[in-house]
């Protein structure tokens, strides 16, 4: 036995050294409050989650950013894969008038109607401010809990966020339970490397997918419910 894995083939790593390294996580639509009340409608792929919270990285100079460290408050809505056109629309817009410089220099327009512009649908949320997108199966509430910066030029900023509220279309509800994702029935919008994809069936059964859903749950669920509607 050589410890080798049955069907993985070894081949020797290249030292690269690439731009960006977007090797593929959800997009994410960004709703949130400009100056003058309206709303702002942002796409990102910087974004991770932990347990009710969620860490997304952005330019300080983008308007969402400036939104998120204004109102402290916004809405992290999931269009599926089915919607990468609809999610094209916005694809160098900002709602930052001037264009800030390096966004200009990439081609970035400014827009003021975001959802206009995207055809997507806004709905009153429950607990902030900015509305969520009616289209995109899943949208979370949130608040800003933490602002750090990233690297050492200033120019990009992590929001750590905590989810308030969930709200899904049943289309992707697990049959026989309350607050589970089905994740044959979710197929969420993926960005690799500036791309679109989306998942395909699942590949391997997973032993992680054996531990209850339910010995996850966290403190921050149970804080969620005390907000006010």
């Amino acid at each position: 036995m050589d410890g080798r894995i049955e069907g993985v083939e070894t081949v020797a790593h290249t030292a690269i050294e690439p731009g960006i390294l977007y090797f593929g996580t959800p997009v994410v639509l960004i709703s949130s409050t400009n100056e003058d009340g309206s709303a702002n409608l942002a796409p990102m792929s910087s974004a991770f989650w932990l347990g009710w919270r969620a860490v997304l990285g952005l330019g300080v100079r983008s308007r969402t950013a400036q939104n998120l460290l204004r109102t402290r408050e916004g809405v992290l809505n999931l269009p599926s894969s089915s919607m990468a056109a609809v999610v094209d629309r916005l694809a160098l817009t900002t709602g930052s008038d001037p264009v800030p410089d390096g966004k200009r220099e990439r081609g970035y327009f400014h827009v003021a109607d975001k959802f206009g512009r995207a055809g997507l649908t806004p709905v009153a949320s429950s607990t902030v401010g900015p509305p969520r997108v009616a289209e995109c199966p899943v949208a979370m509430e949130v608040v800003v809990e933490a602002v750090h910066p990233v690297g050492d030029d200033g120019g990009v900023v992590s929001f750590e966020v905590r989810v308030q509220r969930v709200f899904v279309h049943d289309s992707i509800r697990l049959a026989g339970s309350e607050d589970r994702i089905d994740p044959d029935a979710w197929r969420p919008l993926i960005m690799s490397f500036q791309k679109f994809y989306g998942l395909g069936e699942q590949v391997h059964p997973s032993t992680l997918a054996r531990i209850p859903e339910r010995l996850y749950r966290g403190p921050d669920i149970e804080r969620a419910r005390r907000v006010a509607s």
